[in-house]
């Protein structure tokens, strides 16, 4: 297994772990919940991730076979 596709544990950290720990109703964060906004910037930052993983990833930066 590659290296780089250890990043991908991250997003499960952020939206598992994190949320056990997180699970509160307060403080509010940009209006919402301190748990409701946990998960919409974990689903951010896996975007993020995912797209660091496919531009780093060597078999995506073979030319195109058409």
């Amino acid at each position: 297994m590659k290296k780089i596709y250890w990043l991908g544990i991250i997003p499960f950290l952020g939206f598992i772990v994190g949320a056990l720990f997180t699970n509160k109703v307060t403080p509010y964060v940009l209006g919402m919940p301190f748990f409701h906004f946990w998960i919409v910037l974990w689903s951010v930052l896996t975007t993020g991730i995912m797209g660091i993983i496919y531009l780093l990833d060597p078999a995506n930066q073979k030319g195109d076979s058409r």
